[in-house]
């Protein structure tokens, strides 16, 4: 028994009351299976992450905790954040885990999956990336943003796995790397791959939410992806430079042209070219002074060193020091 790693399957949760019950049970379920095959330990659990909930969410939380023996409980002081709520969980269960599991509550990821997770673990592996098989679930924009964001990432050499969200297994040794990276801007897919761990990757087809709405609308969406890019690269802020040095260069190449035309006799006077020039100009200098005061204001957040998540209760740490004297026989998985 001793030699079976302890699982922790972090689930973070915002307003999840809808889906929380058969999350649970099905989460539940899953660790029965793999204990009753000897592949985790019996102090194995789940742990949910309330990153502020306005819901019912945090109660049904601790309520199952009283009757479930694998559900603790995380409840943040105020909304952190998805990524925030999921460091969170992850640092907490890094003091009692051999292992960690990160699944959003939605289930839209498959927790069959899991098993093949474990398995992966036992072969060696200290990182194990959940992979969409497919995206055809999403819709066109979806699917077509994605494809874009994975492109231009790929663009400015950070190295990100394609169709990879946080469904991923970390064994101990892993995340305690991870948790040595203290910036506030922390972008968990850009800096997992860095740490150099023996990885691989598990292939899944991505479900439908089973209630609920998505927690990621499209504003979320492309804040994350823009907080991704200026959080691994400056290559933004040189390519804006370098369009500055064509706008210039192209700006004498036309001054050059109009001083010959007017040697010639050929001027003529024009509103549409010259306002045309100061929108473009006045456009690029704007994005400039934008792109630039988002890094700056990175710096500001980084500088001040703020905690990035607040814990109000912590349920996990409230563990029974005797060991659970469960049998393959004596727990039911329903």
């Amino acid at each position: 028994m001793n030699n079976k790693p302890v699982l922790t399957i972090v689930i973070p949760c915002y307003n999840e009351e809808e889906v929380f019950q058969d999350t649970a049970k099905q989460l539940t379920d899953m660790l029965h299976v793999l204990m009753d095959d000897n592949l985790i330990s019996y102090d194995s659990s789940l742990l949910f992450v309330d990153d502020g909930s306005h819901d019912r969410t945090w109660d049904l939380i601790e309520s199952e905790s009283l009757v479930n023996p694998f559900v603790k409980g995380l409840k943040l002081a105020h909304n952190a954040g998805h990524q925030n709520a999921l460091l969170a969980g992850l640092t907490v269960a890094s003091e009692h885990s051999s292992c960690v599991i990160s699944i959003d509550a939605d289930l839209q990821d498959d927790i069959n999956a899991i098993r093949t997770f474990v398995e992966k673990y036992h072969e060696g592996y200290d990182i194990v990336y959940g992979v969409r098989d497919s995206r055809e679930t999403d819709t066109f924009f979806k699917r077509t943003t994605a494809e874009g964001f994975y492109w231009v990432m790929r663009k400015l050499g950070i190295q990100l796995i394609p169709n990879h969200a946080d469904f991923r297994l970390m064994s101990k040794r892993a995340l305690d790397e991870l948790l040595k990276y203290k910036e506030t801007n922390l972008f968990l897919r850009g800096i997992i791959p860095l740490l150099g761990f023996p990885s691989t990757k598990v292939m899944y087809d991505r479900k439908k939410r089973l209630a609920g709405e998505s927690k990621y609308p499209l504003k979320k969406m492309l804040a994350f992806a823009f907080d991704g890019i200026t959080s691994f690269s400056i290559a933004p802020i040189r390519f804006v430079t370098s369009l500055g040095f064509i706008s210039v260069l192209l700006s004498i190449l036309v001054g050059v042209y109009a001083f010959i035309q007017k040697q010639m006799g050929h001027t003529s006077t024009g509103w549409t070219s010259l306002i045309l020039s100061i929108w473009f100009l006045g456009g690029i200098e704007l994005i400039a002074i934008g792109l630039v005061g988002e890094y700056i204001g990175k710096i500001f957040k980084e500088v001040k060193r703020r905690p990035r998540f607040s814990i109000e209760t912590n349920l996990y740490s409230k563990r029974d020091k005797k060991k659970r004297l469960i049998h393959s026989g004596n727990h039911g998985r329903g």
